[in-house]
């Protein structure tokens, strides 16, 4: 290992002469010089400062062969690194355009030391050199950064949080929050949020997204809902938000399968059929959205249909529980089979025009102890409440969160004194 200072000029004697008055004898005075230690900067488990760092990306058609041929250690071979990176990261996963390094030593032949590869901007593997070949994976440390934001509509969420500075990331969560109580389609100009939240950062520089929404208010029509993120199980690690009264802000449902540009046809006993070209009943309602937008299941439950009508197009249906079941049509692509398991949210195909459709939408249909039926005209359930035995604990828990947003102004507000 290198030694970790230098000497700011000769690190000898700095050798000046001193004239007193009726004294003409010169003096010479030794001035010692304070060797400067280099802070260490540790990455991926090497001080960076003892090596000559080559940097590359992955180019497309590439081998791992060509990434390492011209850096091994003699004696050693790319296969045999190849076998070694391959015991803790599969080399098929390697891809195009993905950073990796060369850590050489500082010494007259510049010997390979080390191959670095990061798949993401947190995790890395590493190959080491030295005698005997060596590889194992790590993550960088993160850190986390406490905030508050607020902003303003007025045309888009989307348009308002990053007007504040706030990524796609703080966008999918405060949407994903409110999702079951709010419709982003019918935000007003004027409605308004404010939220404290923890940043993500990679070795305390590099930005990571949000880690999580502590508390939230988003007001709308003059109305404010507030959020706060209560953990109901530790052991397990389950959290929900939850309102300043302890109502979930879950549905059993959510308000809609995708997400759409507009809603071009709703749930009537009277359409005219733009295909078929007569008056008949339309048990369903259309969202218009782009061609490979991605369907979503609207709550938990299991497929029982997905294949293809000369009506339906490509299509699913899933069953809820005893008493609901909804069903999806004109889909592109189906991603689910009959007897899966689907979760709330997840995506189950992909928007299109398959079957009797004139442009990609999603018909949306919505039955009720095998009835069809308008979902917007439904009294839905909610999801689980909060336990009874957890409420004292959540309201002892909220008040002093619930005081710290209050205080936290809205975008052109005065702050509170």
């Amino acid at each position: 290992m290198m030694k970790k200072y230098f000497i700011a000029g000769i690190a000898l004697a700095v050798t000046f002469i001193s004239c007193k008055d009726n004294d003409d004898t010169q003096k010479e005075e030794i001035v010692e010089i304070t060797p400067v230690a280099i802070e260490p900067v540790m990455k991926y488990g090497f001080d960076l400062n003892d090596y000559k760092i080559v940097a590359d990306t992955v180019k497309s058609g590439a081998t791992f062969n060509d990434l390492i041929i011209d850096h091994i250690v003699e004696g050693q071979s790319a296969y045999q690194t190849a076998n070694k990176l391959n015991e803790v990261y599969d080399l098929r996963k390697i891809q195009a355009g993905k950073p990796y390094k060369i850590l050489k030593r500082k010494d007259s032949l510049n010997t390979p030391e080390a191959f670095v590869y990061e798949p993401t901007k947190l995790d890395y593997v590493v190959v080491n050199f030295n005698d005997t070949i060596a590889a194992y994976k790590d993550r960088h440390p993160i850190s986390f950064k406490r905030k508050t934001a607020s902003g303003i509509i007025n045309s888009t969420l989307s348009e308002a949080m990053e007007d504040e500075g706030l990524g796609l990331s703080a966008i999918y969560e405060l949407s994903d929050i409110y999702r079951w109580s709010i419709d982003f389609f019918k935000l007003q100009k004027g409605d308004r949020f404010k939220m404290i939240y923890q940043e993500r950062y990679i070795n305390d520089s590099i930005y990571a997204g949000i880690e999580s929404i502590e508390a939230a208010v988003f007001e709308t029509d003059k109305t404010p809902f507030y959020a706060f993120d209560y953990v109901t199980d530790s052991v397990i690690g389950i959290d929900d938000y939850y309102d300043e009264k302890g109502k979930t802000l879950r549905s059993f449902f959510l308000k809609a399968p995708v997400n759409y540009s507009r809603i071009s046809s709703r749930f009537t006993k009277r359409r005219f059929h733009p295909v078929q070209k007569r008056w008949k009943a339309h048990k369903g309602t259309d969202y218009a959205a782009a061609y490979g937008t991605p369907i979503v299941a609207t709550a938990n439950g299991v497929v029982t249909k997905s294949g293809y009508t000369g009506g339906n197009g490509n299509y699913v249906k899933i069953k809820h529980n005893s008493t609901y079941s909804t069903q999806y049509l004109h889909m592109t692509k189906r991603k689910v089979k009959v007897g899966q398991r689907v979760k709330q949210g997840q995506v189950i195909g992909t928007v299109g025009s398959t079957g009797l459709a004139t442009g990609p939408h999603v018909c949306y249909r919505f039955w009720v102890n095998g009835i069809q039926v308008d979902p917007y005209k439904q009294n839905l359930p909610s999801a689980d409440p909060l336990p009874k035995d957890k409420m004292d604990d959540y309201l002892q828990f909220i008040a002093p969160l619930k005081d710290e947003i209050d205080q936290v102004p809205f975008k052109n507000e005065d702050p509170i004194i």
